[in-house]
């Protein structure tokens, strides 16, 4: 059986659709429409990028953006301060704080001040143990955009072997506890595992999400596994050696293509469902 390509494009689109009619409707009744503001502390190009990338996707849909553009002078009280006025405005329905911030800033500490009920891109550790628990929260984007890909595909994730390399608090680890929620058996591998190419080598779903170009050799994969790539290094390459994984593959992410428009829909969808205080998982 050839090898099954994980349409992240095609999904988005439906979901960017789905949030679209919905909002049209929020407009026709006169309500409140969802607003998303960005915070973007320094002058970062990549995160420029992203930040941009965000603010079209919000506008097609009909989700206002607020942009929060801080100097890379700014200390962590500054930046704590413009998260307290986020949190207490009414008018705000979603607070993203663009990562990576400048090294100076204690990063953790402005995720963990952003309002629960706003935290549409599920940073805090609030939202983390909820997740972890079972519980309804707000979810890390990019994890719950590779969970709705698995359900719209209909791969089946109960009793199965997953290896996630890679172990951040935005990616790695939230992605292994919804797996693991799932029924899934989850081992978490990061660059410093030994003999990470035999542990690789008995999952049945395998998620990139280290941070390191082509860093899953395609030998290392069994034939048959899921493999999903949620790495975006320079060049548009992935962290698993994609071009010559995928045919030992049953199902498979590209990179451009897969996880990373995902992400973006989750991001709108939550923003939308915390203006209607729907706090349902969005993985499903």
């Amino acid at each position: 059986m050839s090898a099954i390509l994980l349409d992240g494009k095609k999904l988005s689109d439906k979901i960017k659709s789905g949030i679209k009619s919905e909002i049209e409707i929020l407009k026709s009744r006169s309500k409140k429409i969802p607003t998303l503001s960005t915070i973007f502390v320094g002058d970062n190009q990549a995160s420029g990028t992203y930040v941009s990338i965000k603010i079209r996707a919000c506008e097609s849909v009909g989700i206002k953006s607020r942009l929060i553009k801080l100097p890379e002078k700014t200390n962590t009280e500054e930046l704590l301060g413009e998260i307290r006025k986020l949190n207490e405005d009414e008018d705000i329905h979603g607070i993203l704080l663009q990562h990576p911030c400048p090294p100076h800033i204690d990063e953790r500490k402005a995720f963990d001040l952003i309002d629960p009920k706003k935290d549409v891109d599920g940073v805090t550790s609030s939202s983390f143990g909820k997740l972890s628990m079972g519980m309804q929260t707000f979810l890390p984007c990019t994890p719950s955009g590779i969970m709705l890909l698995l359900h719209e595909y209909g791969i089946d994730i109960s009793g199965k072997r997953a290896v996630v390399v890679g172990r951040s608090p935005i990616l790695g680890k939230p992605v292994a506890m919804l797996l693991l929620n799932k029924n899934a058996t989850v081992t978490i591998c990061h660059s410093k595992t030994k003999n990470l190419n035999e542990i690789v080598r008995e999952a049945e779903i395998v998620v990139g999400a280290v941070g390191k170009p082509q860093f899953i050799k395609s030998g290392w994969i069994r034939e048959g596994a899921v493999l999903l790539d949620a790495g975006y290094n320079k060049g548009n390459i992935g962290d698993i050696e994609i071009s010559k994984a995928a045919s030992k593959s049953s199902y498979y992410t590209p990179v451009p293509g897969g996880v990373g428009p995902m992400t973006i829909a989750v991001l709108l969808r939550q923003t939308l469902d915390s203006l209607k205080e729907n706090f349902t998982p969005a993985s499903l």
